[in-house]
């Protein structure tokens, strides 16, 4: 029934520092659109055939998770580079790295991760596919 992810919604409490996390350091596309009822601008973060739409707390859009809070998400992105020039990445730009790398069980096979925080305090795991 199901066939793939389109998106989710992250709440943030740092729409600024959000955006900078998302593009500067994932390297994800900022996107703006319009939509809802009445129509307003939103924002997403567009990456391969997937996004992530952005709420902001206190101005989340309708309809929306029962308790939208920042902070709450675990989130797992497969790498489009190697995982080595990811903590590279990771230390060029002074982000923080809480675990990693380590093997993991990932959606497919084995992964090997590493775990960073976003400004809400997200938790993302940055993987790639495991060497045999």
């Amino acid at each position: 029934m199901i066939a793939h992810l389109d998106h989710l919604v992250l709440t943030t409490s740092h729409e600024a520092d959000c955006i900078r996390f998302y593009t500067e350091v994932l390297g994800m596309q900022l996107e703006s659109f319009i939509g809802g009822t009445p129509p307003v601008e939103r924002r997403a973060f567009k990456f391969g055939q997937q996004k992530i739409n952005l709420h902001v707390k206190g101005r989340e859009f309708e309809p929306k998770a029962h308790t939208p809070v920042p902070g709450a998400l675990d989130l797992c992105f497969m790498a489009s580079i190697p995982l080595d020039d990811v903590v590279q990445r990771l230390n060029k730009l002074g982000v923080d790295i809480v675990e990693g790398p380590v093997l993991r069980t990932g959606a497919t096979g084995k992964i090997r991760s590493v775990y960073v925080r976003d400004p809400d305090l997200n938790l993302i795991e940055i993987s790639e596919p495991a060497s045999a």
